[in-house]
């Protein structure tokens, strides 16, 4: 018998939060025994892990310095009519090769209104086959509150004429869709919640216990003014109570030009400067504090290892996802926040000592098995 097909289409701009969201649920589809197909629109990402998902790179597309009106390709140039024409018939021509049982759509209509000039012929395609595969959009449970009337009108209206229902991962109790979404209860019949998409689990006691004791600084792939935040954990570090702790500060390969090296060269001793790792969670899981933005995997990765936690959150060029779930987090006792135009070496000390201090965030309060649900979602209407 013939595995179900699933054709995933993700696409991220800038940060690559977006993909790997996706690359966790193509692998739990994957591992379901589902024989998925994963679009990827943006910067190919080095090492991604697509487990038993088949990876297919389309001609990248990219926006630079948070201009996400502003398309350019691999190179740095602006995307034209024909680059966009190349990129439509690679996707349709994908589509029509792999023939899905069901079509995953990340952000999309909530978000990355750019690629208009694919999907919605990919959509129209969709439409028109026989048998019409079924149509899901996959979204974070948090997203941008300063959108106008306008976009959220098209985005009702493309849920209900384009999609079989909308997947939120996120848990209501935490974040409900409608809190950020103002039209939520005109597709209300269309969501359903999977809990937040959290990854492996791969620490384990004596792994966690060799880095036991650091602090440990993140910043995601590096691309919304990463080193801000870790120059300003590098100027925190001699204020802080855990001053004579191991501070380990992980860059993202996003990080502008030079930067990386300039932080290798200003830290001093007890200070470790290098690359994001593979073996974050163990990291996570044994660190005294943890210090990140408040992107959705990262906050997914602390909540998972229940860790003391210190939240900085990305809000530059009226981004305003990050600061209310950073809020929210805090509301919980579940880490501690230092707004962005608040930060500097003495808050941020501060806020590290106090969650040091503090009781530890307590567990079980969120669910974080968003993967697992997703697949038990698509495999339920599938079969249905």
């Amino acid at each position: 018998m013939n595995r179900r097909r699933v054709f995933v289409y993700a696409q991220y701009l800038q940060g690559v939060g977006h993909l790997f969201r996706a690359t966790r649920i193509v692998r739990a589809l994957a591992a379901e025994g589902l024989d998925v197909d994963l679009v990827s629109g943006g910067m190919p990402v080095p090492g991604l892990d697509a487990g038993g998902g088949r990876l297919h790179q389309l001609a990248p597309v990219q926006c630079l310095n948070g201009v996400f009106t502003d398309l350019r390709d691999d190179r740095g140039r602006p995307v034209d009519a024909p680059f966009k024409a190349r990129r439509r018939d690679s996707l349709l021509a994908l589509f029509r090769e792999r023939k899905p049982d069901a079509v995953i759509v990340e952000a999309f209509p909530f978000g990355r209104r750019q690629m208009d000039f694919e999907l919605q012929p990919l959509l129209k395609e969709i439409a028109a086959a026989q048998p019409k595969p079924l149509v899901l959009c996959s979204v974070r449970d948090i997203l941008q509150t300063n959108r106008k009337p306008r976009r959220i009108a098209e985005a009702v209206a493309a849920v209900n004429t384009g999609f079989d229902a909308v997947l939120v991962h996120g848990d209501p109790a935490f974040a409900a869709f409608d809190e950020t979404f103002s039209a939520a209860p005109q597709i209300a019949v269309k969501i359903h919640y999977t809990g937040l998409v959290g990854g492996a689990v791969y620490a384990t006691a004596p792994a966690a216990a060799a880095t036991a004791g650091e602090v440990v600084v993140s910043a995601g792939g590096g691309a919304t003014q990463s080193e801000t935040l870790l120059r300003a954990a590098l100027a925190a570090r001699p204020v802080s109570r855990l001053r004579d702790r191991p501070w380990r500060l992980l860059a993202g390969p996003n990080l502008p030009d030079g930067e990386y090296a300039a932080l290798k060269a200003m830290a001093p001793s007890g200070v470790t400067v290098e690359p994001n790792r593979g073996d974050f969670a163990t990291l996570l899981a044994g660190c005294a504090v943890s210090i990140s933005q408040a992107g959705y995997n990262t906050v997914v990765e602390v909540l998972q290892a229940g860790c003391r936690s210190v939240v900085v959150p990305y809000a530059a060029r009226g981004e305003t996802e990050q600061s209310f779930r950073a809020a929210r987090l805090q509301e919980r006792g579940l880490a501690r926040c230092v707004a962005a135009n608040r930060l500097t070496p003495e808050t941020l000390a501060g806020a590290v000592d106090a969650a040091h201090q503090g009781p530890p965030p307590p567990r079980g309060t969120v669910a974080l098995d968003g993967a697992v649900k997703t697949v038990e979602y698509v495999c339920a209407r599938l079969a249905g």
